[in-house]
């Protein structure tokens, strides 16, 4: 048989389209021809494929005139993960493997020049998108722990080429990669541990029950960066799905399996991240910071000092749960349903309103600096609240409730009620869904309108004080939102009343 065709998958974002790798022999002037929109490392690959086949000890057609297509030939290939399926279908084109053994397979790897198999990134969305398809995943074995994260996919893993061919040819069984198992392990620090600030800690209770977006501002070591580490044991572990859609972000990053999978990424990029480096992007484009912290939390610390133009592009993904870049050549979505925690100072020196009168800033300064933030940035972040100082202490009291155990039980008793009401999240509600699920009495709706007038807030920021107060109200296991819900959500907009805003 003179034409061969072998499965493999490209990269394309944290997706995996299918690709044909048709191998075609035929008589004439010796050459080899490699269509299909490849990228300068795939045009290198019929170099490494030859080399690994002579050093396996196995034909390499040099007489034959070859042509491979790489199919559909519009779609962009990149990288060396189709050494494997060329080299496949050039065996089988010249009839050292079975052709038809390649029929329900797909393949992904790199050939080193003695024949070995190395590991490529992405194949988390591979395994996934192979599954789907019903296929066989013949991989390189360093791949094998991250694909096998994926249940009801036969996965086949090899060191060398030649344990490939032999398994093909049914001279060598390879055994099927059994599905990788891990439990959660909690590594969080215990919320516990943190002494008084019983509001924050309030604060951030009600946004782990709502995936509500949380901004702490106050003096430097009022314990911002300390709670909004806590944040993610407050959370419930992710399900299969999500922890999946987590592992194949990493995948494409090209970190392998996660070593904590399947638990909630906690990210805290520096300040001076680029606009590709937080939101993603970049001449290839890879995944940022804010799909680096899918199904998890971001935590941006010293907020205002972000570039304005990267806080900016923050705004979409919050609202969508994506991001989108488009290129001349290809438009990529990643994930980025991400709940975001930030901190900042109250003033550029951190100090406006310490006791010890320590702060220098003018209003002038002040202004500047939290002009930083544009509104609608603010907002989109459900909470905002002022933390101050507290009597330092060396005594352990042992009654800092809540822990995080007890907190986390709260926490998913009040996503129960609401994933069994509305099918999800109160921050996720859309306007539709508001009316029906955020209904108040029509003396606690003109109260409320009242106060969002005198308060100065923007229909954006009224909605999502509604959403907190149903938040407020599942915790406490009531169905009807109450005025104290309604005001305790107000009270969480303290910023949008501070100078400047």
């Amino acid at each position: 048989m003179t034409l061969a065709i072998v499965h493999s998958r490209a990269k394309l974002g944290v997706q995996a389209p299918t690709v044909t790798v048709e191998v075609h022999l035929a008589n004439g002037m010796p050459s080899l021809t490699l269509v299909g929109l490849p990228e300068t490392a795939v045009r290198e690959s019929k170099d490494r494929v030859r080399s690994a086949l002579q050093n396996a000890r196995l034909d390499f057609p040099s007489l034959k005139r070859i042509t491979i297509n790489l199919a559909p030939a519009d779609l962009p290939k990149e990288g060396g993960r189709f050494d494997l399926a060329i080299a496949l279908g050039l065996l089988a084109a010249s009839g050292q493997i079975p052709p038809d053994s390649l029929e329900h397979c797909e393949c992904l790897g790199e050939l080193a020049l003695s024949g070995e198999l190395r590991a490529v990134q992405g194949v988390l969305p591979a395994a996934m998108a192979c599954r789907e398809a019903g296929r066989t995943l013949l991989l390189p074995r360093a791949n094998a722990a991250e694909a096998a994260m994926v249940r009801g996919v036969r996965i086949v893993a090899a060191d060398h080429l030649l344990e490939l061919c032999e398994h093909l040819r049914g001279e060598r069984e390879l055994p099927s990669v059994p599905a990788h198992t891990s439990v959660p392990v909690s590594h969080y620090s215990d919320l516990g541990d943190v002494q008084g600030q019983a509001q924050a800690k309030r604060a951030l209770i009600v946004a782990a029950s709502g995936a509500h977006n949380l901004l702490l501002f106050g003096p430097p070591g009022t314990g911002k960066t300390l709670l909004a580490s806590r944040l993610p044991g407050l959370l419930p572990p992710l399900r299969e799905d999500e922890a999946l859609e987590v592992a194949a972000v990493q995948s494409v990053c090209g970190r392998g399996p996660m070593v904590q999978w399947p638990t909630r990424p906690f990210r805290a990029p520096h300040h001076g991240a680029s606009a590709a480096a937080l939101v993603g992007g970049g001449s290839q484009p890879r995944p940022g910071e804010i799909s680096q912290a899918h199904h998890g939390v971001l935590f941006l610390d010293e907020l205002p000092e972000f570039d304005r133009k990267v806080l900016e592009m923050l705004r979409e993904p919050m609202e969508s749960g994506a991001v989108h870049i488009a290129r001349a050549r290809e438009q990529l979505t990643f994930p980025a349903r991400f709940q975001l925690i930030a901190a900042m100072n109250p003033c550029p020196c951190g100090y406006q309103g310490d006791p010890s009168g320590r702060c220098r800033c003018s209003a002038e300064q002040v202004e500047r600096y939290r002009n930083k933030l544009s509104g609608p940035l603010l907002d989109r972040i459900d909470l905002h609240l002022a933390m101050h100082n507290e009597p330092f202490s060396l005594e352990h009291s042992g009654n800092n409730r809540p822990t995080t155990a007890e907190a986390a039980a709260d926490v998913a008793r009040a996503r129960t009620i609401q994933l069994q009401r509305q099918g999800c999240l109160n921050a996720h509600l859309d306007l539709a869904s508001l009316r029906d699920f955020c209904a108040v009495s029509t003396d606690d709706a003109r109260w409320m309108e009242k106060a969002i007038e005198r308060l100065g807030l923007s229909r954006r920021a009224s909605h999502r004080a509604l959403k907190v107060a149903r938040t407020l109200a599942d915790l406490e296991g009531t169905d009807a939102i109450e005025r104290g819900h309604l005001a305790e959500a107000l009270q969480y907009r303290q910023l949008d009343r501070q100078p400047g805003h």
